[in-house]
């Protein structure tokens, strides 16, 4: 055994036996105690040993500097149990004194603490994507519901399956969904796309910004989402329409547009190809370059050389003439060098053979020379550009330079006597940067800055223009990264035929788990009926499942074949939920609505009736048992209506402790590192040492909700509410709320970092709990619609087990029928209650009629006497209601009738008593005209004199 869990056992089992073995131990190795934290030797000077009340030791100054996330409760960082915390310190605790008087006068100076990492996530299932790669990329997923197509710039770069939203019962989240097209995508897709998210997530200059990545599950695609200007593009409609005395405007678009160019530059892209859609206005007029009308563009230049020839034929002067106008036709523009690039890709040949220019930023001066100036000259520059381009296109090598000099040199002098004409001799140093712009050699081309300064001479002139710095970009010779030859704009477009068939099958996962099952968006279920009423808990032992339901009884099946094999009967009342010990003696226990605790063995054959049975105490305003839970040391807890929570022995059935704090009914109960956590609707979660009983803390008391079911597993927290809403707490600190379900959660199953939860809106929702201690993240894996209410969950073995509550069922509540809807609510709970005093007042109706007047007088004097020697007002208060009734009937020829309209708490009833109970218990009651509102007031000041 070694010397660190030595010690562990040491100071957790902390006996006055356990010296003489540590004596023996010391002597034989000469090493001093020391404390599991800093691991340094105790002593009474500076590692003073105090010990907490789960029983391990730990220094004095390590307690003082543990951080205290909860309060007046910490966790020991031995066993890692909660344990309570004096809010004096740690000086109030109780010293070592054995451990003191071993080593007296022991001085060991205190050394560096190294704290190594601790990782709390729980390695559970495999998938397609690590949690590594799900960091990088989770910035920019957008949620399913956050884009409106209208108001954004969408491009497809992916495609993934919609399996699971037809034959299978499983709809894959649009996360899990996203991530597995990511993760299926190339390297060298993912690191482009990557990259210009990266640059455009935030505004940079004249780009439109990329708001991040959004899976469509109607049309199963991956879209690349920008932002969309509200004026968008107005070029197309202003193409040659500048004249002279519009050279203002003009020089406002142009110089914007150059920016727009330049702040592309900068991130090192430049387009290859560009077009009057890719340039957007804003309402002020501004220009803003569109990244994915550029990659649209693209993939359109793709379709367009692959329709000009197959691969490995060569074309001519009439193919390229062809390819051009049909660009120019859709108002794209490329350069001579990335039209040469793409026709190579694309296997097609040209008479001349490969360009020996290169692509690079060069090639985007082209391209914004031919949209200035086709804005300038309208469609007469169109047919002179393709001419010049189908020329040094097919005659590019360097034999034929001089021929493309003089044909660039007849092109110039044709673009410069038509401005002439447009514009005069006043801007003759714009014409010449922009026909310098269309040079075939790269090289001799303008630079952009360029082109923006002469732009900006239009508006102000040189000698009283003051800016003389412009943002440059680094041109670093051609290594920036072209995005027409890129791969985003490879990227599928389409849905493959592929995916559709695999879609068409579906994949089958018999036996596999559940998990498995829900990344892969297939799984199966089974039906198992046989309960005539809402399931209300579930429970698996011993390779059986146990579920409980408001039909009295408790059914057995089996998880091989998923038979049913047993019914425990028996119960009087509803049955509210069911836990299993699965110990040397397994054990069911059921707790129902009336009180009752029943406990049954599990061991084949079957027994009819329970092993033992008890019951609590309750009078008539007590709901029954509404959670239970077990604790390793073999004690049961019941949390019950009436707000306490109490722990029982199982093995005579005896009530060993009861803890109170909840203002309301505690409606559910878990235990996790010896701590009973219970939920209850005044809204609060309470943290309970199972040692002493003695409450840690208390959370969620800061806002507002009804607490219906909560789940804890190491250290996490789940609780869920009324409103749809959950809260998770992790390592003693809040870290998340958010909304998942549009009604009521019910039932809740929480296994490492997989979360099951079942809602009224009939849906079970998926979730993976995953980052670090500071940043917990809630990834939706999907959902299964159902045709019912879940009201119970129990995930286990890979399978996940749900409880259904039917829709069309009826409860019969005595007067009543209240459809599920009612009874799973919290009105239906404390209505129920109070028709339990109104029956008790019913009971008492014929006694208290054969009382005289005077017989009936004195009941006042009774009740006071009654009340003195030790009764409540909830001791008398059926018996006072049945009185003032009576002297109602005898005195005015009114009776309370039962009804009445109900208080704040959602749905009207219509009780006269339970009106009056209401205004007893100090709640507001609401009642319309002609309801007996004066009636009603007489019985809640029936008790006042009391």
């Amino acid at each position: 055994m070694s010397r660190y869990m030595f010690w562990s056992k040491w100071n957790g089992a902390y006996k006055r036996t356990k010296p003489l073995l540590f004596l023996f131990t010391l002597m034989e190795s000469q090493e001093l105690p020391e404390c599991p934290v800093c691991l340094q030797p105790y002593d009474e000077a500076c590692t003073i040993p105090r010990v907490l009340a789960c029983g391990h030791t730990v220094c004095e100054l390590c307690l003082a500097t543990l951080p205290q996330k909860l309060p007046g409760a910490i966790r020991c960082p031995a066993c890692t149990v909660l344990v309570k915390y004096p809010p004096e310190g740690p000086k109030t605790l109780p010293k070592n004194i054995d451990l003191l008087r071993l080593f007296p006068g022991s001085e060991n100076p205190r050394k560096p603490v190294q704290n190594s990492p601790i990782d709390s996530r729980i390695p559970f299932l495999p998938r397609s994507w690590s949690d590594e790669f799900y960091s990088i990329w989770k910035k920019y997923l957008l949620p399913d519901d956050a884009v409106e197509r209208k108001k954004v710039s969408l491009l497809t770069v992916g495609s993934f399956s919609r399996s699971g939203q037809d034959g299978s019962g499983f709809k894959a989240g649009c996360l899990v969904r996203v991530m597995d097209c990511l993760s299926e995508m190339k390297e060298e897709e993912r690191e482009e796309l990557g990259l210009v998210l990266r640059a455009f997530t935030k505004q940079s200059g004249r780009i439109c910004r990329f708001l991040g990545l959004w899976g469509d599950l109607g049309d199963g695609i991956l879209y690349l989402v920008s932002e969309k200007q509200e004026s968008g593009n107005f070029l197309d409609k202003n193409v040659g329409g500048f004249e002279k005395d519009g050279v203002f405007n003009f020089a406002m678009i142009g110089m914007e547009m150059c920016e727009a160019v330049i702040s592309l530059h900068k991130e090192g892209l430049f387009a290859g190809c560009l077009g009057y859609s890719c340039f957007q206005f804003d309402d002020f007029g501004h220009v803003f370059l569109d990244l994915n009308e550029v990659l649209l563009i693209g993939r359109r230049i793709h379709d367009v050389v692959a329709k000009v020839g197959s691969s490995g034929k060569k074309i001519g002067d009439g193919e390229i003439g062809v390819l051009l106008k049909d660009l120019l036709k859709r108002d794209v523009f490329v350069s001579p060098e990335t039209l040469l690039e793409l026709l190579e890709k694309e296997g097609i040949g040209v008479d001349s053979g490969s360009s020996r220019y290169p692509i690079g930023y060069n090639s985007d001066v082209w391209l914004l020379g031919c949209i200035l100036l086709r804005i300038l000259l309208g469609e007469v520059f169109s047919d002179l550009l393709v001419d010049f381009m189908c020329h040094i296109v097919l005659k590019v090598d360097e034999d034929s330079e001089s021929a493309c000099s003089s044909v660039y040199t007849s092109l110039m002098e044709n673009v410069s006597s038509l401005l002439g004409t447009k514009f005069g001799s006043e801007h003759v140093s714009l014409q010449q940067t922009l026909c310098k712009c269309l040079d075939f050699d790269p090289e001799n081309r303008s630079l952009v800055r360029d082109v923006w300064k002469f732009i900006r001479e239009l508006v102000i002139k040189p000698q009283f223009d003051k800016i003389v710095k412009f943002d440059r970009a680094s041109y670093d010779g051609n290594r920036g990264r072209c995005l027409v030859i890129g791969k985003l704009c490879l990227l599928p477009r389409e849905r493959t035929e592929t995916q559709e068939n695999d879609e068409s099958k579906g994949n089958e996962t018999n036996g596999a788990d559940m998990v498995n099952g829900l990344i892969e968006g297939s799984i199966k279920s089974k039906d198992l009926q046989g309960h005539l009423d809402c399931v209300t808990g579930l429970a698996v032992a011993r390779g059986y499942l146990f579920s409980s339901s408001f039909d009295k009884s408790v059914k057995v099946w089996s998880l091989q074949d998923y038979s049913h094999l047993h019914t425990f009967t028996g119960h009087e009342h509803k049955v509210m939920a069911v836990v299993c010990v699965d110990e040397e003696q397994p054990l069911c226990i059921s707790g129902d609505s009336g009180g009752g605790i029943y406990v049954w063995c599990i061991n084949i054959p079957f027994r009819e009736e329970p092993l033992k049975k008890w019951y609590e105490e309750k009078d008539w305003r007590y709901s029954g048992i509404h959670a239970l839970a077990v604790s390793e040391n073999g004690y049961l807890y019941t949390g019950s209506g009436d707000k306490l929570i109490k722990e029982w022995s199982l093995q005579d059935g005896t009530l060993s402790c009861t803890m109170s704090g909840h203002k309301s009914v505690v409606s559910t109960l878990a235990v996790s590192n010896g701590v009973l956590h219970s939920g209850s609707w005044d809204g609060t979660v309470r943290l309970w040492s199972l040692s002493d009983h003695s409450l840690l803390t208390v959370i969620g008391s800061d806002t507002p909700g009804t607490v219906l079911s909560l789940a804890a597993d190491q250290n996490t927290v789940v609780v869920t509410y009324e409103n749809g809403s959950i809260k998770i707490w992790r390592d003693d600190v809040f870290r998340k709320s958010i909304q998942i379900h549009n009604g009521a959660i019910f039932a809740i199953s929480l296994k490492g970092k997989w979360l099951f939860t079942g809602s009224w809106d009939r849906t079970i929702k998926a979730q993976e709990l995953a980052g670090d201690d500071f940043d917990l993240d809630v990834r939706v894996i999907g959902s299964i619609p159902c045709d019912s209410v879940i009201t119970a969950l129990s995930y286990c073995e890979g399978k996940l087990f749900v409880g259904f509550g039917d829709r069309t069922l009826k409860e019969n509540v005595g007067r009543f029928k209240k459809t599920l809807g009612d009874f799973t609510s919290l009105n239906y709970w404390v209505v129920r209650d109070y028709y339990r005093l109104v029956d008790s007042v019913n009971t008492l109706e014929r006694e208290i009629h054969r009382l005289s007047d005077e017989q009936l007088t004195a009941k006042t004097s009774e009740f006071k006497k009654r009340l003195s020697q030790g009764d409540t007002l909830s001791d008398i208060q059926a018996e006072e209601f049945a009185v003032v009734r009576e002297a109602a009937r005898r005195k005015l020829g009114m009776g309370h009738f039962d009804v009445l309209a109900f208080i704040f708490l959602w749905i009207q009833a219509k009780k006269h008593i339970i009106g009056g109970a209401v205004l007893h218990d100090g709640s507001i009651a609401e009642m319309k005209t002609g309801e007996g509102k004066t009636l009603v007031s007489t019985i809640q000041f029936s008790s006042r004199p009391f």
